[in-house]
């Protein structure tokens, strides 16, 4: 009999895994190739502008950093994707719990410093909006396993 926490979980964590992981790995190639349109459709073409740096060096510097920032974005929607075919339910809670810890860490970044920043003063409502959707999207899966694993 096997144990149960090497049984087959159900197919939600895989499910989350990869949803996560297609926007993870859609925003860090739009974050690469594509920044500046998705700069002014995000911010408008007034913040965008402001957001490129005011000197080429600067401008430099800020594309850059972005296009790092968008290929570590794709290395975590890939590592997300390797991940979803894990089955070890205490693996799934591990790490489902680790995820909301880290949606939850930059809900109060977005909380306590973007919204200080004027250029993004407006948008940081929203984007606190899909931090919590991603972190209660895992909740919901923790709360999911947590009833199966008791009932």
């Amino acid at each position: 009999m096997a144990s149960p926490s090497s049984s087959p979980s159900s197919s939600g964590f895989f499910a989350i895994c990869l949803l996560h992981s297609a926007v993870a790995v859609t925003c860090g190639a739009l974050m690469m190739f594509y920044l500046n349109e998705i700069a002014v459709f995000g911010h408008g073409s007034e913040t965008a502008r402001k957001l490129q740096g005011s000197t080429p060096h600067d401008q430099l510097l800020i594309q850059t950093s972005d296009s790092f920032a968008g290929l570590l974005l794709m290395a975590i929607g890939f590592l997300l994707f390797m991940v979803s075919f894990v089955k070890d339910r205490d693996f799934q809670a591990f790490f489902a719990k680790g995820c909301v810890l880290l949606h939850a860490s930059m809900a109060l970044w977005r909380v306590y410093f973007e919204r200080r920043v004027d250029d993004l003063a407006r948008d940081w409502p929203r984007q606190l909006v899909g931090d919590i959707m991603l972190s209660l999207s895992w909740v919901l899966f923790l709360v999911y396993s947590w009833r199966e694993k008791y009932d």
